[in-house]
């Protein structure tokens, strides 16, 4: 009965919590609830302390196109999620605190034990103390677990995605890791992996710590992977609200309000560096991938970031041609345990960049290596490359590279090889 009561009472507490901030209006209500103990009067300060316009000549943009408009942020980035054509950038490589970005990686290694069926999504997740306390606390997003409670993988999932639940991501490094230190230098592993070279995590939520930090480009970079890797990570990035222990919150990314293209992914907040948004978006051809971050509200995080969207989706396209009928599907190797090794572009079928209007321009043309190819020979080995031209004008390449490996071969067929090189 003691227990029941108890529950009843964290459960009263937190739907008190949460109509006290109704009670201020929603605008102030998000930001009072925004990530990692941001207060109204913190989101009021960055609100006023809008970082200054950047010169439109610093922004690059695909195929050199003049910049159409500079972002209310302190760095952007926009690439097309097929080709990874960047789109827009400035100040990419910026280094900044992640805040809830951070929860990315925590969804990232939670994605990926399920993909290799550690986990599935109705393992019952112990809540710890630790976790419960950061439950507790108004200052944080949170998905209002409690202590002693089994929760499956999916509803953590939806509260660290939705919620943003700092209490979520630590039950996950818990139960993933045994601690979230420990699963911290997992995350850290699994960037060095992924390439995010000017991103160190120290723990699975992102609240501040010394020596944390990311870039717009890392998160980019983040994101593609997550979406490309796991499809079914949009359940729970796209979705707009979830219910938990029947209290309900609605997703911090806005724009999936007012959007239909858009499908995540993720939002953060601390007060030194200011408002984040990397999101995902796709229709028709198109699939796009932005980091907005560092700026001064939340409203603004969603206004330039549909800005940037928008300008992407009534510029580009993305268009696939055969590249087989520009390209040999094999290629001579020589002293090699075989005579001819198969050959693809690098990522598999090739995606390109053009600008709307320019699809039936495109053209593929292959160049091989001049020098003969010669054993051994690794898998992976570019051999070439593929470039498409929009009316006679190369804008994108992609790398022609072995699909298998070529080992030496016998004396023979080497001695026979070693003339015809000669010849």
């Amino acid at each position: 009965m003691r227990s029941n009561c108890g529950g009843l009472v964290f459960r009263i507490s937190a739907i008190l919590a949460i109509c006290l901030m109704a009670s201020g209006g929603f605008a102030e209500a998000r930001a009072a609830r925004a990530h990692h103990g941001a207060a109204a009067a913190h989101s009021r300060r960055a609100r006023a302390e809008a970082p200054p316009a950047i010169p439109l000549d610093q922004i690059k943009t695909f195929d050199s196109l003049p910049a159409p408009f500079a972002l209310d942020a302190r760095a952007a980035m926009l690439v097309d999620a097929r080709s990874g054509d960047v789109l827009y950038a400035y100040n990419e490589h910026e280094k900044m605190q992640p805040a809830s970005l951070a929860k990315m990686m925590t969804f990232y290694l939670t994605m990926e034990a399920l993909q290799q069926k550690r986990i599935t999504l109705d393992t019952e997740v112990p809540i710890s103390e630790a976790a419960w306390r950061l439950s507790l606390n108004s200052s944080v997003s949170r998905m209002f677990l409690r202590v002693g409670q089994t929760v499956p993988v999916k509803q953590l999932l939806y509260g660290l995605m939705v919620s943003s639940g700092n209490d979520a991501a630590v039950a996950l490094s818990e139960y993933l890791a045994g601690s979230p230190d420990a699963f911290a230098q997992q995350m850290n592993q699994k960037a060095k992996e992924l390439g995010l070279d000017e991103t160190h995590f120290v723990n699975p939520d992102g609240l501040p710590a010394d020596d944390e930090y990311t870039t717009a480009a890392d998160m980019v970079k983040l994101g593609r992977a997550l979406m490309q890797k796991f499809p079914d990570a949009e359940e729970f990035t796209s979705a707009k609200d979830f219910t938990f222990d029947n209290i309900t919150q609605r997703n911090f990314n806005t724009l999936l309000f007012y959007d239909s293209r858009v499908t995540g992914i993720k939002t953060g907040h601390v007060q030194e560096a200011g408002f984040h948004l990397v999101a995902s978006a796709k229709a028709d051809d198109l699939y796009l991938i932005s980091a907005v971050m560092g700026t001064p509200s939340m409203e603004k995080r969603r206004v330039e970031t549909e800005k940037l969207l928008a300008w992407a989706f009534r510029t580009f396209t993305t268009v696939s041609p055969d590249w087989r009928k520009s390209a040999p599907a094999t290629i001579r190797v020589y002293k090699g345990d075989i005579v001819e090794v198969p050959i693809a572009p690098a990522g598999g079928t090739p995606y390109f960049t053009v600008l709307q209007g320019q699809e039936h321009r495109v053209k593929l043309a292959a160049t091989l290596q001049s020098t003969p190819l010669i054993a051994p020979v690794p898998k992976g080995a570019t051999v070439g490359e593929l470039t498409v031209t929009v009316a006679g004008k190369p804008v994108s390449s992609v790398p022609m590279i072995t699909q298998v490996a070529v080992k030496p071969g016998g004396l023979i067929h080497n001695a026979i090889d070693s003339i015809r090189l000669r010849l």
